[in-house]
């Protein structure tokens, strides 16, 4: 038998031009690489809404990447193949005809909000298409250009706010999904929004967003939340603007055309972005505070963190542990010490990580908790505790691993896209828990409920069961995340702040 291709119309026709595609890693599947899904964001449109697209004339050949957006290489300066014109998609699809209407998945990357683009090799669509899927990833403005705040660039977006360009990105890219990806074979009323890190903190923002709205029906968050790792309140317009002040005047500028004059060079070097923020349009209020009053964008979530992933730091101590505790925490400090005791140096350090570990795993499972509460739409939890082989670096050393293990931040995303490249000892066991993850991932997108024939049942999330989450390990298995006084804390923590 011969090898399958794509059948896929080619060239296809988008609203903007005819675009032409290139075989994927296997020939079944039709790549579409640097794909604009707006106006270059240069000039005069740094830091404003992105606008349409430019339309072009004959075919495009979406052959190769887009620039990534504007980001330092990681310690030095600004990274190679970068620009300010980066605002570009890439599309995987194994669809035959522009009729078959398959589940969207759009992927929104991690980094920090500074560093990060849909280009990166773990995010390669291929083995999602063939499962099903039409994948796309996204670039969204990164650092202190896609999070930046001034007054004055509030007072010209003329009650539009100015902040979270980032957002406006990702939200531009979803316009253009709902206008195209049927062309694509892919179906505009069943998209997927799915991302790891600030990614993740990024869809839930997405959620918050009026200008979202209809623009997704599914959303699954990996490994952070609206405030990232850890339990907070997020920035709102004034503190940003204050920020936004003080960066213009570390580099020596006071007004909006003068910094809009600047290289981008000079803008990467004046400092970091500092993710979503309330402005009062594109989110309304603290993300948080949305849910809990069931405004949010109502749809089904699926979120969940490793099991290795820890930012707590580590106390020099444990008198310091201990110090650190009642100044974060107050009244609830006793309670917590109770529940994360570390009466010894060694065991401070013990109770940190996991404190850090298990706040992670706490903020993903408030917002599977908060997102169910309208009782509309269902939640879904997992836990990833399956150990990757660590890879080498170039001086023979171990890296992505931590002390206590190799399933840390970011080590799930190779095994959702079922991806397991590069030359690691991957094993038979690897690729076993890769397609399990995919297939949940991609049933999901499908209906909402990541279930389906062969793979274990995945209980829906329900605060007081016991079984509530599924657990990836070797095997893929039901269990729980938090013990009952672990999650009540948590809890009281984060009742306490939103209380003020």
């Amino acid at each position: 038998m011969g090898q399958i291709f794509a059948a896929l119309p080619d060239p296809v026709k988008l609203d903007s031009g005819l675009l032409s595609g290139i075989a994927g890693t296997t020939p079944e599947v039709r790549v579409f690489k640097g794909v604009p899904f707006a106006a270059p964001p240069v000039g005069e449109l740094r830091w404003r809404e992105p606008k349409a697209a430019v339309k072009w004339e004959g075919t495009r050949a979406a052959d190769k990447f887009g620039p990534q957006c504007m980001q330092n290489a990681p310690g030095g300066p600004p990274a190679e193949g970068v620009s300010e014109d980066c605002l570009y998609l890439n599309i995987w699809t194994a669809a035959a005809t522009a009729t078959e209407r398959r589940p969207v998945m759009l992927w929104i990357y991690g980094g920090g909000y500074n560093v990060g683009a849909g280009s990166q090799p773990d995010y390669d669509g291929d083995a999602l298409a063939r499962k099903g899927a039409v994948v796309v990833t996204i670039n969204y403005r990164l650092g202190a250009f896609g999070f930046f705040s001034h007054p004055e660039l509030t007072k010209e977006s003329d009650g539009r706010a100015a902040a979270n360009f980032g957002l406006m990105d990702a939200v531009a890219s979803l316009q253009w999904v709902k206008r195209n990806i049927a062309a694509f074979g892919g179906d505009p009323s069943r998209v997927t929004i799915f991302g790891e890190s600030a990614g993740a903190g990024l869809i839930a923002s997405l959620m918050a967003s009026p200008q979202a709205k209809g623009l997704f029906h599914r959303a699954i968050g990996e490994s952070s939340s609206w405030t990232t790792a850890s339990i907070g309140r997020m920035q709102v317009l004034k503190e940003a603007e204050q920020a936004g002040v003080r960066y213009a005047e570390g580099l020596g500028v006071k007004t909006m055309s003068e910094l809009r004059a600047k290289p981008a060079a000079d803008i990467l070097r004046g400092g970091r972005g500092p993710g979503p923020v309330v402005d009062g349009v594109w989110v309304p209020a603290d993300v948080g505070t949305i849910f809990a009053q069931g405004k949010q964008n109502d749809v089904p979530v699926l979120t969940g963190s490793n099991r290795d992933e820890s930012f707590g730091g580590q106390p020099a101590s444990s008198a310091a542990y201990v110090e650190n505790a009642q100044k974060k925490y107050g009244p609830l400090a006793e309670t917590f010490l109770k529940v994360y005791p570390g009466p010894t140096d060694e065991a401070a350090r013990d109770a940190a990580f996991n404190v850090g570990r298990d706040e992670m795993a706490w903020v993903m499972r408030n917002w599977a908790r908060m997102a169910a509460k309208t009782g509309k739409s269902k939640s879904y939890v997992y836990y990833f505790t399956h150990q990757p082989p660590a890879q080498a670096n170039a001086k023979g050393g171990k890296f992505g691993a931590s002390a206590r293990g190799t399933a840390v931040h970011t080590s799930e995303i190779v095994y959702v896209f079922n991806y397991l490249r590069g030359n690691r000892a991957w094993t038979d066991t690897d690729r076993k828990v890769a397609d399990t993850m995919s297939s949940y991932w991609v049933n999901f997108a499908a209906t909402g409920n990541p279930n389906g024939k062969g793979l274990p049942q995945w209980p829906e999330f329900k605060e007081s069961a016991a079984t509530n989450a599924m657990v990836f390990g070797d095997t893929a298995e039901a269990g729980s995340v938090l013990s009952p006084a672990q999650a009540a804390f948590f809890q009281s923590y984060y009742d306490s702040l939103y209380a003020r």
